[in-house]
């Protein structure tokens, strides 16, 4: 089983803790994910401390005002660590005013053509603006391996399937007012699938007045794994595949 979208640095027990409480639960691969430089070298010194964590490196698109060639340069030497195994998140967010759409859409960008030139997975967040981001990245991401973090568009699954998209699904897929999302979650075919916490947000529905973390997404396994009607370890298996095939990890 694995986590492939988590914020390690803002959540609020000790990485030992959260990883050994992960381990406990039979995660294996953590992949914790930077918006910004302080975050991308957090990630990177978390993967270098726990063998079952890899890093992904970006800039969120709230965190992309002002975004430059330094910006830039900031984002491909960090990417260059062994350790990193995907480049953002990054997309559009228009849900919050906090940075111009032209800044988000060259930070975008930079983060796409990044992922061409290192040949890492693109991780995507997309808020409040999925026609826009879903048209960047039929302009731009052709031939690059695009995941679609905290997958919430089940309006556009189709396009983003036949585009060939790895779709991951969070702890709010398993919420009782998430019935389309649920829906989408059921076609996804096994080799386009993965799951995540987003941690520390999105906690699973069973423990969601606690505050989320990687051993949590058990519960959203073994929701999809009901939902698609195969037992927790074969989707545990199908998801860390796919996750070991896009990440480039064993």
């Amino acid at each position: 089983m694995i986590d492939s979208h988590t914020h390690l640095d803002l959540c609020e027990p000790s990485n030992a803790e959260l990883v050994a409480n992960a381990d406990a639960a039979g995660v294996t691969r953590i992949l914790t994910v930077g918006i910004d430089g302080a975050s991308c070298r957090a990630a990177l010194a978390a993967a270098e401390d726990f063998p079952q964590v890899y890093a992904a490196i970006g800039r969120h698109p709230n965190a992309a005002r002002g975004f430059d060639e330094a910006d830039l340069a900031e984002l491909r030497a960090l990417a260059a660590h062994e350790r990193c195994r995907a480049i953002g998140e990054t997309g559009l967010d228009f849900y919050r005013d906090e940075t111009p759409a032209a800044d988000q859409e060259r930070a975008f960008a930079a983060q796409i053509a990044l992922a061409r030139e290192t040949g890492k997975a693109l991780v995507i967040h997309s808020r409040a603006a999925e026609h826009q981001t879903l048209a960047q990245l039929d302009a731009e991401a052709q031939g690059v391996s695009v995941v679609m973090h905290c997958f919430s568009m089940p309006e556009h699954l189709k396009e983003c399937l036949d585009r060939g998209y790895a779709l991951s699904f969070a702890g709010n897929v398993t919420y009782k007012s998430a019935v389309a999302l649920a829906d989408a979650a059921r076609e996804v075919p096994d080799e386009r699938l993965l799951v995540e916490t987003d941690a520390p947000y999105l906690t699973p529905q069973l423990v969601r007045k606690q505050r989320n973390q990687p051993a949590f997404v058990a519960y959203t396994l073994a929701f999809l794994a009901e939902l698609r009607g195969v037992s927790a370890q074969e989707l545990g298996a199908t998801v860390s595949a796919n996750a070991a095939r896009l990440f480039g990890w064993a």
